[in-house]
């Protein structure tokens, strides 16, 4: 017999619930807040909002499917399985730090916030859920298949994300590398910069548009479906030894970024998720380019 359909509500803690927990009860709270020329009201308003619409999008589930939930601090513990749809409710940013973790499960993303969250990941309201889960289990519905970047070491480290993945030195001091394009004639820097910045077109929307604007970049930036990434070297220092004749560009298709560390220690993240990284030491190689694999996003 096989087993009910499970909904994965995917949240995280709210700003209120974390300056209670830091400080003790509201009052305390409101008197930290207050004393930095903040009222706690706005905070505990939107917490309401966030709770109200996990609750809405919970009831919405057919009651003979099964639910589970798990806190964004939990993600790197929790187990998807193939058959789950996944309902993630909070900020987009949030519909990025789930996408590492699953293998194609289809993703509804939920605003907890409107017109303070710009939607482009989360694009359902609450009320919407009843609607929508049935048509995702019955695959009615379509999905944007979301371009995705990844990292593999030369140990089989391997390190997923939507937006970006950063490559650099721990603590944001100088990092040291080595680094090549894959077919582009063997030619390999060595560099010393703020550290590599790889993005795709979901990512064009936040940090990589921010590098990309700065540098005044004449390259496109790549649409979300699109399998091109763009990347940038971020201040990368001119030397003796060092170059910055590699400083941008792009990969589309198979085409790999290869980066060989020639420092102490080289930390690599998705999606400003530094909690959960890649540790790569002297000698170590990591490749970056186009992920096989897609984020399911309903549209």
């Amino acid at each position: 017999m096989s087993l009910a359909p499970r909904v994965v509500i995917v949240h995280r803690t709210t700003e209120y619930e974390e300056l209670v927990a830091r400080h003790g009860t509201h009052g305390q709270a409101a008197f930290f807040l207050g004393s930095r020329g903040r009222d706690i009201e706005e905070v505990a308003e939107r917490h309401r909002r966030t709770r109200q619409a996990l609750a809405e999008v919970s009831a919405a589930v057919p009651l003979t499917w099964r639910q589970a939930r798990v806190e964004r601090a939990d993600l790197d513990r929790f187990l998807f399985a193939p058959e789950d749809v996944v309902a993630v409710v909070g900020q987009d940013g949030l519909v990025a730090n789930v996408a590492k973790y699953l293998a194609g499960q289809p993703v509804l993303g939920f605003d907890t916030d409107p017109g303070r969250n710009p939607g482009v990941l989360v694009r359902h309201r609450p009320g919407a859920a009843p609607a929508l889960f049935p048509s995702v289990h019955a695959r009615n519905t379509g999905a944007d298949e979301l371009t995705m970047v990844e990292a593999v070491a030369d140990d089989t480290q391997r390190l997923v994300a939507l937006n970006e993945i950063y490559l650099g030195a721990v603590g944001h001091q100088t990092a040291r590398y080595r680094l090549g394009l894959e077919g582009d004639g063997g030619v390999v820097e060595a560099q010393a910069s703020s550290g590599v910045l790889v993005g795709t077109g979901t990512g064009a929307t936040g940090w990589l548009r921010s590098v990309w604007q700065e540098r005044g970049s004449a390259l496109r930036l790549p649409h979300p479906s699109e399998e091109r990434l763009l990347w940038f070297v971020r201040e990368a220092w001119p030397s003796p030894a060092t170059g910055t004749s590699l400083v941008g560009g792009e990969l589309a298709g198979p085409a790999g970024l290869r980066l060989t560390v020639e420092s102490e220690r080289l930390t690599v993240f998705g999606d400003g998720m530094d909690t959960d990284a890649v540790e790569l030491t002297w000698g170590q190689t990591v490749r970056v380019g186009v992920c096989g694999e897609r984020l399911r996003l309903v549209g």
